[in-house]
């Protein structure tokens, strides 16, 4: 069942009086949160109304349905700060005949529709989507309408899938199934286009000033590379040298750097003077200090929560 938004936004609240500066709000279609209390603006009412609570700086959500993807949450994403500049939309397939298949109720151009309405309210805003190949009856034609999106759209991520037989779906029945290498092929197309794609963009950000709010243990690589790790406002994953003699942040720091190199997945940002990092410390920082006071192990990443909305949740975690 649906919670109440009073109900959500107190618990809101509690996190952030722990020290939360981010939650993500979490469901398999977030646009029908209200419908059960008879309220089918609820989403874009809560999104507002969660950014006006004061030390909550960042607002997400995932992940929204393009059937139901309305105006008022675009609207109440452009003018509430706290919300981020991302979007998680999933397209499945850029083909209208596989969409139907599927059983999706929406269609490509309708797709890109939204994707073009977000960007005239939101211009920066980063667009990321999940794409599936390889769906029987998908034909060379039906993904080549995959590709055109893809290049229409302009994500700067996508998670790509191939499809499998999965025994007891109706898909798994269907005729028409597709040989493996057929489908691996296309993922292998598919995800060059977007690569380039995603790298483009993501190179479109050097130069760019970024806060990023810092993580603990996201980049794998950050010990050898002597590097720590972040997100940007639009979710890009950053990573970014401390300069010898430089304040080093603490998780859930916001710090504020000049990218200068890319990657299809993520930015890079390396002092090229030496410069001090710039840190604004935050309550997110404080909670960290605090937890690893109590926990008495240095290196440890803190507790994170899934709280339940219903339909949708909110994810949220000491770092954001």
């Amino acid at each position: 069942m649906d919670r109440r938004p009073g109900d959500v936004l107190s618990e809101v609240q509690a996190l952030v009086d722990h020290g939360v500066t981010e939650v993500t709000f979490l469901g398999q279609n977030v646009n029908t949160y209200g419908v059960e209390f008879g309220d089918k603006l609820a989403f874009g009412k809560l999104l507002r109304a969660a950014g006006e609570i004061e030390g909550l700086e960042r607002i997400r959500f995932t992940s929204p349905h393009p059937a139901a993807f309305t105006d008022d949450v675009i609207d109440a994403m452009a003018e509430t700060p706290a919300v981020m500049p991302s979007l998680h939309m999933p397209l499945q397939s850029g083909s209208d005949a596989v969409l139907k298949a599927m059983k999706r109720s929406y269609r490509s151009e309708k797709f890109l529709g939204i994707l073009d309405r977000v960007r005239e309210k939101i211009p920066n805003a980063a667009i990321t989507t999940d794409i599936i190949v390889g769906f029987p009856g998908e034909t060379e034609e039906d993904f080549q309408e995959t590709l055109r999106v893809v290049r229409l759209a302009r994500f700067s991520a996508a998670f790509t899938f191939q499809y499998s037989i999965r025994p007891g779906t109706p898909a798994a029945e269907m005729p028409n199934q597709i040989p493996k290498a057929v489908v691996q092929d296309r993922y292998e197309r598919l995800v060059a286009l977007q690569n380039q794609i995603a790298l483009e963009e993501n190179e479109a950000q050097i130069g760019k000033d970024v806060n990023v709010l810092v993580a603990a243990g996201e980049g794998r690589k950050d010990a050898a590379s002597l590097r720590m790790t972040g997100r940007t406002e639009d979710f890009r994953l950053a990573h970014f040298d401390v300069p010898a003699g430089s304040d080093v942040p603490r998780p859930g720091d916001v710090v504020t750097v000049t990218v200068t190199a890319a990657a299809p997945y993520h930015l890079l940002a390396d002092s090229v003077d030496g410069s001090p990092l710039r840190i604004r410390r935050t309550r997110s920082g404080d909670a960290w200090d605090r937890a690893e006071a109590e926990s008495c192990a240095v290196g440890d990443e803190p507790a994170s929560g899934n709280v339940s909305l219903g339909l949708p949740g909110i994810r949220t975690s000491l770092l954001g």
